[in-house]
């Protein structure tokens, strides 16, 4: 089993370094072969995002969940680059596009599209991401590299069993779980300049 990567383009900057986090993973069947390794696989973006947005389209109506024209454009600017993207972010964008928009109503849609399963927070990046696999509720788990911001989605159910009976033992009821990993992706960890 492989897990799926979602790389950035090349930031001008490197982003800062994040303290590491320790699990183990593997990945979610079923994902999309086409983005099951770190780095950029050429690909035809536009139908990648048709595709997510015809499949929140369709979870929504099965789950009776309005997917208004705000909620789907939110959705759309966070599939556009399948990088993290912070609400802010999100926000500029909408009204670089000539719409009216403030941060509730951003905060709102996002909230929405976490609720049905469509994005993830990436709690450490105050950031979201498209899942590429919403019909499937899944706890969250992410390598996240710390040079180059490429993130990877994974999914091993152990993980969550271990936390969630961690949890009960001290008389603790999980509501949310997400993992965070940080550290190199295969390419840059490779890279002689970071040696």
């Amino acid at each position: 089993m492989h897990p799926v990567f979602f790389r950035p383009e090349a930031p001008a900057i490197a982003p800062p370094r994040r303290r590491s986090l320790l699990s183990s993973a593997m990945a979610i069947e079923g994902f999309d072969d086409s983005r099951r390794s770190f780095g950029a696989r050429p690909h035809d973006h536009a139908s990648c995002i048709a595709d997510a947005l015809g499949k929140a389209a369709s979870l929504c109506d099965r789950r009776g969940a309005r997917l208004t024209a705000i909620r789907r454009r939110v959705l759309e600017l966070v599939w556009r680059s399948h990088q993290p993207v912070g609400a802010y972010e999100i926000l500029g964008r909408l009204k670089r596009n000539g719409k009216r928009a403030a941060p509730p109503t951003v905060y709102r849609a996002l909230d929405f599209l976490l609720e049905n399963g469509l994005v993830h927070r990436l709690e450490s990046l105050s950031a979201y991401i498209g899942c590429p696999h919403p019909e499937q509720r899944h706890t969250s788990q992410f390598l996240i590299c710390r040079q180059c911001s490429g993130v990877a989605e994974i999914y091993d159910p152990g993980i969550s069993t271990a936390v969630s009976t961690s949890a009960a033992a001290a008389g603790f009821v999980v509501s949310r779980l997400t993992i965070e990993l940080q550290g190199l992706c295969p390419r840059c960890r490779e890279d002689p300049a970071l040696q």
